[in-house]
């Protein structure tokens, strides 16, 4: 969208008020006059009275000294109203000015700028540090934004310069192209692809566009470890699943994405042998409640406050075969928040981690019942 271009500035807001204050300045002077007209000059006989020598102006001679000195007080309101009102105006709109300065810093670029307006917590003072709270929130969101784009580009990159290298070694040497190369090949092509499909998940999981249904988080985890027990059982973890069936409110696809995830990271990032994952659901405090606590190597309290951050791996970054990408917890944090829920990690004193995640409660059907009965009586 283009900004849009006035072909002429019209007037600014100060002479606006300036004159809006001068004009009220104005109708009120000439209000009182009408009201010296109204009540008094109105009921004086219109001509000079003389009694016993004593002298009684009438109305015309009143006018004629009345008029020209109302008319000086009118001309003096009005440079009263001009001038008060033109610094009045300015005093007012001084903090729409600094924030006017602010945003255009911020539009060239300088997202550090901030408003930082003192005084009473007024209108002005609102605004401007909800504004601020914006360009905090803004500034976090670009640089986040930045540190993806980054390792993006990093972890992309490893995988598609060992395929074309790969490749150029058997375009050179065709008759050298053995099983095991395409083996590798093939592995390797599959990272790349893992990779882009995760990073589309990530940029699509935010997004609430989903129709909210009732959606048992009990059976989700059934279905989850269904799916990934030949990985478990292949890294020798044992899962075990335990809680009550519990509704929340949300996307079947997306949540089982956050369970798969939740589940697939307790089996990757466990003890090499004889590891344990404990999957609960239960709910408590309005709340649908799915925890994932698994055995593995000690997690310090710093890491796990990054394990959200896209391509952090809970061994910092290092990186086994089949490790992952490093997006699935930033993937389930992106689709809680989408959900109004939210996402809690520690450490285990023993090691390995605990993850938790709160989701909205799904409406009971009797509550449902009730409103749509509601609904129909009314």
């Amino acid at each position: 969208m283009q900004p849009r271009q006035n072909s002429a500035r019209g007037a600014s807001a100060r002479l606006r008020l300036t004159l809006s204050y001068a004009g009220f300045l104005l109708v009120t002077g000439a209000l009182l006059l009408a009201v010296v007209w109204a009540f008094l000059l109105r009921y004086v006989p219109p001509d000079a009275i003389w009694n016993n020598h004593e002298f009684f102006p009438g109305r015309d001679d009143l006018i004629r000294a009345f008029v020209p000195r109302a008319l000086l007080v009118l001309a003096l309101l009005l440079l009263v109203g001009l001038v008060g009102g033109w610094l009045l105006a300015g005093r007012m709109l001084a903090p729409l000015e600094r924030m006017t300065k602010v945003t255009r810093q911020v539009s060239a670029g300088t997202l550090g700028a901030r408003i930082r307006l003192e005084g009473a917590p007024d209108e002005f003072r609102e605004l401007a540090d909800a504004f601020d709270a914006m360009l905090d929130r803004l500034e976090a969101h670009v640089a986040e934004q930045e540190r993806f784009a980054a390792n993006a580009s990093h972890e992309l990159r490893t995988p598609l310069a060992i395929t074309q290298t790969m490749l150029e070694v058997a375009r050179k040497d065709p008759s050298g192209v053995s099983p095991e190369f395409v083996d590798r090949l093939w592995t390797v092509n599959a990272r790349a692809v893992e990779l882009t499909e995760a990073l589309l998940l990530l940029g699509r999981s935010g997004r609430r566009g989903f129709t909210h249904e009732a959606v048992d988080l009990s059976l989700l985890v059934e279905e989850a470890v269904e799916t990934l027990l030949p990985r478990a059982e292949s890294r020798k973890v044992t899962i075990e699943v335990a809680g009550d069936p519990v509704l929340a409110s949300g996307s079947p696809a997306l949540l089982l994405q956050v369970a798969s995830n939740l589940i697939l990271n307790s089996i990757l990032h466990n003890l090499l042998a004889g590891g344990n994952s404990t999957i609960t659901t239960w709910e408590a405090g309005g709340r649908a409640l799915l925890s994932v606590e698994n055995t593995g190597p000690r997690v310090s309290e710093g890491l796990v406050e990054t394990l959200t951050e896209p391509f952090q791996r809970g061994n910092e970054r290092t990186r086994a075969d089949d490790s992952g990408v490093g997006l699935g917890l930033a993937i389930v944090q992106s689709i809680i928040q989408a959900h109004d829920g939210t996402l809690t990690l520690r450490a285990r004193p023993g090691g390995g981690l605990v993850a938790s995640i709160a989701l909205p409660l799904a409406p009971s059907p009797v509550a449902g019942l009730l409103g749509e009965r509601h609904d129909g009586e009314g």
